[in-house]
């Protein structure tokens, strides 16, 4: 869509303005560039979302004042006449970490899964307002979630295994003190800047929940990517070995979301439904059809890489 970017706050120095169609928000984003060379990403939405994206702003600068490499809000509000809402950010310089680090060297990987746990644990440690805090849990919500994929027709052989774990254990969700979460912390929306440090992007998932559910995402992506850097991830939020309840925690989340990932693809194609069945083959497969409580993955590299 062509928009009118003049009632934009400082557009008319623009210089540049590309849009951006990598990743899964419904936004539209677009890289800006202006005549003083300084980079700005540009998030486009639709008028009602004014309220959803007010809040999602209030809690972007509750994370800015943490101190990583990250997008900061710079201006916001109504555009194109009014038809719009936008969010202006900082740009964060540097390549995908998902697509750069394939390249480092294990123990750079390690180190930069370690450093992203830390920045993790940062914003888990943010105070929560009080009306942040949902009045209801999510637990219907993620059956509700299993029951869509229940009834669908993309079920894969012998799921009945996780359903019924899932089932059995759904109790394990939601028992801890909330927190902020960003939402969707895998390497997709990490930054490997040219410091060779960690900057995190895209906080649009935002929610406001149990601290463990922020990591069945290194079960979903990041393992693909680099064993080195989950295992990192994971040591570097628990500052070792994290406790026997996390992973009996996590062990429900990540079969919850193998499976209705692949319910949850179904709007984007077959193709992306053909990963995520990837994705929770591999899920079985790491936790021994859930007879494991802590996945192969993490207990045959736990002390690989520990300097």
């Amino acid at each position: 869509m062509d928009y009118n970017f003049n009632d934009v706050d400082g557009s008319k120095n623009w210089v540049k303005v590309k849009k951006i169609d990598y990743g899964w928000s419904c936004d539209e984003k677009y890289y800006i560039e202006d005549d003083k060379s300084k980079k700005y990403l540009l998030r486009v939405c639709t008028r009602d979302s004014y309220k959803q994206k007010q809040k999602e702003v209030e809690v972007i600068k509750k994370f800015n004042n943490l101190d990583f490499e990250m997008s900061r809000v710079i201006d916001f509000g109504y555009f194109n006449e009014c038809r719009n809402v936008y969010m202006l950010l900082s740009w964060v310089e540097g390549s995908s970490l998902e697509e750069k680090v394939d390249s480092l060297p294990e123990v750079e990987q390690y180190e930069l899964g370690v450093q992203a746990g830390r920045i993790l644990k940062a914003i888990h440690s943010i105070p929560v307002d009080r009306e942040d805090i949902a009045l209801v849990n999510k637990i219907p919500k993620k059956l509700l979630q299993l029951q869509r994929y229940e009834n669908s027709s993309l079920r894969i052989p012998n799921d009945e295994i996780a359903i019924d774990f899932i089932k059995n254990n759904i109790h394990m969700m939601c028992r801890l003190y909330p927190v902020y979460e960003h939402g969707d912390f895998h390497m997709g929306n990490l930054i490997y800047t040219p410091d060779r440090n960690i900057g995190v992007i895209d906080f649009n998932r935002w929610e406001c929940g149990d601290r463990y559910e922020e990591f069945y995402k290194v079960q979903s992506f990041d393992i693909e990517n680099s064993i080195a850097f989950s295992v990192g991830q994971i040591q570097g939020y628990f500052k070792g070995d994290p406790p026997i309840d996390f992973w009996k925690t996590q062990a429900v989340y990540v079969a919850h979301s193998s499976l209705y990932s692949i319910k949850w693809a179904e709007k984007f194609g077959q193709e992306q439904v053909y990963e995520m069945k990837k994705r929770c083959f591999q899920a079985f497969r790491d936790y021994d059809d859930f007879n494991l409580t802590i996945p192969k993955w993490y207990s045959q590299n736990k002390d690989k890489y520990r300097l």
